[in-house]
């Protein structure tokens, strides 16, 4: 758990990490550590780290947001997102890595999710993946220093507990002709509530994590407030839609007042995450909505970040956030779906 104070250096001398180089995370050892301002202790520390298996001459000061703890969670979400991004490498060159590249080293943090595909509404829906195992986990491939280049943009991590899911709300939409209830029993609203009271331990109060985790927070429910009734919902959902959003608009009545993320839960969520996923499990889309933001790519990736984060802690979580039966809507409302009332 991070420090109660500013004053004290969330990382210490000598300790095992995970820290940022570009796109990814390397494991690391922190050398020396150091206060950015003297004068203001509010500014945080600096880090000297050594990446492990690399040359001293890659020695360097880093800013506390790059260095992360080296927990299992994280270590396991860099795994994922390396065997990622050697899927994406293998599938850009159509040649798997040389083996003269390949150690054995932890890679990225949820650094990584750069996201590919769209979203299908009328497509077949595809195969349910298969299981992972858990636990700790070391990655193969990783690139040695003097094979270090550029990575492509992040790409967001979804659990394969996650991925079944979007397959099954597919099936129960469209083929079933079921809906998830709303208002569901556990919100968008409060599972975003509880996942910042978890990740907020881990953050100094006043640090630049801390907004971060803050402003991501806000930007996924404005997000999702706007998109649901543009890009998010299947065709049989629309009806429920609009008379959900008549509800909150009508100024009385218990649902008055409120948003789409206090209405909806975490099946839709996901699919702000993922847009379902279409043909490739490895990659998943993000929503268009980050790409016509005017984000830097430093940004974007670290919103990525946050939400493979965010998608991690979910799909440990699934029965108690995503657990309410779908419902059949009644004939009425199916018979209005298929005459267009």
């Amino acid at each position: 758990m991070a420090p109660s104070t500013s004053s004290q250096p969330m990382y210490q001398k000598d300790e095992r990490v995970l820290c940022f180089h570009h796109e990814l995370l390397y494991e690391a050892k922190v050398l020396d550590h150091k206060m950015k301002d003297p004068n203001d202790k509010k500014d945080g520390y600096s880090y000297r780290v050594h990446y492990k298996g690399w040359k001293n001459t890659w020695d360097d000061w880093v800013p506390q947001e790059r260095l992360r703890k080296f927990t299992d969670e994280n270590k396991e979400l860099a795994s994922n997102l390396k065997k990622d991004m050697d899927a994406q490498r293998r599938a850009t060159t159509g040649k798997p890595l040389p083996a003269s590249t390949k150690k054995r080293v932890y890679g990225s943090d949820a650094a990584g999710s750069s996201a590919r595909g769209s979203e299908d509404r009328s497509s077949v829906a595809p195969q349910p993946p298969k299981g992972t195992k858990r636990g700790r986990t070391e990655i193969e491939g990783i690139d040695k220093e003097e094979d270090f280049v550029r990575r492509p943009a992040v790409r967001i991590v979804i659990p394969e507990s996650l991925k079944t899911i979007l397959v099954d709300d597919w099936e129960k939409v469209t083929k079933d002709s079921k809906l998830a209830p709303v208002p569901s029993q556990t919100p968008i609203s409060q599972f975003l509530h509880d996942y910042q009271n978890f990740e907020s331990q881990y953050r100094r109060p006043g640090s630049a994590d801390a907004d971060i985790l803050e402003e991501v927070i806000a930007g996924i429910k404005e997000y999702f407030n706007k998109s649901l009734g543009r890009i998010l919902l299947y065709r049989f959902e629309r009806q429920q839609f609009y008379e959900v959003h008549k509800q909150i608009e009508s100024g009385h009545g218990e649902h008055a007042g409120k948003s789409l993320c206090d209405m909806y839960g975490c099946e839709h969520l996901l699919r702000l995450f993922a847009y379902l996923v279409h043909a490739n499990w490895d990659i998943v889309s993000m929503p268009d909505l980050i790409a016509h933001t005017n984000m830097d790519q430093q940004s974007v990736s670290r919103l990525r970040e946050e939400l493979s984060k965010m998608t991690q802690f979910l799909g440990k979580r699934v029965d108690k956030y995503i657990s309410n039966p779908y419902e059949h809507p009644g004939q009425d409302y199916s018979d209005g779906v298929k005459t267009g009332a």
